[in-house]
């Protein structure tokens, strides 16, 4: 959930503290993330509900999310327990957990984010690492009306 909400890499979400969420200004740090940088998402008031909740129940000390012992989740658990999920689910298209973050990626395209916002949010040095996301999604494409189908047309005909 955390993974999609936020549109994080799946090293960078094993990575997460408690410290890294600022619910006064509903984001969160991604501290060190692909290219040593640091950046800030945005954290949905949905996702700091459940989070609360989670935090209530399992008490992380200092990762975010803690496996046995409070050590620290690896990728290959996350990996293991949204191949699990999917196979519950019944899905039978190839997905992984990555398919999450171009998830969050092509929903905020088609909800018209300028896309400089989503490279901000996806942590992307170059404009042209965001762009993949544009050809993935035809929503908004079917909504562009066509200047020959503009009012202005049938005053001609």
């Amino acid at each position: 959930m955390t993974i999609y909400a936020c549109g994080l890499r799946i090293s960078e979400a094993v990575n997460l503290r408690v410290s890294d969420l600022d619910s006064e200004r509903m984001l969160v740090r991604v501290a060190q993330g692909k290219g040593r940088k640091d950046r800030q998402v945005i954290l949905p008031a949905n996702l700091l509900t459940v989070l609360r909740c989670y935090c209530h129940e399992y008490h992380p000390d200092n990762f975010l999310f803690e496996g046995a012992e409070g050590s620290q989740y690896s990728v290959r658990n996350i990996q293991a327990i949204f191949r699990r999920a999917v196979k519950r689910a019944g899905i039978r298209k190839k997905v992984s957990v990555h398919s999450l973050r171009h998830s969050f990626a092509t929903l905020l395209l088609d909800q018209g984010t300028d896309i400089r916002y989503i490279q901000d949010l996806l942590g992307h040095k170059h404009l042209s690492s965001t762009q993949i996301y544009t050809h993935i999604s035809n929503y908004n494409l079917q909504k562009i009306k066509s200047p020959f189908d503009a009012n202005e047309f049938h005053s001609f005909v």
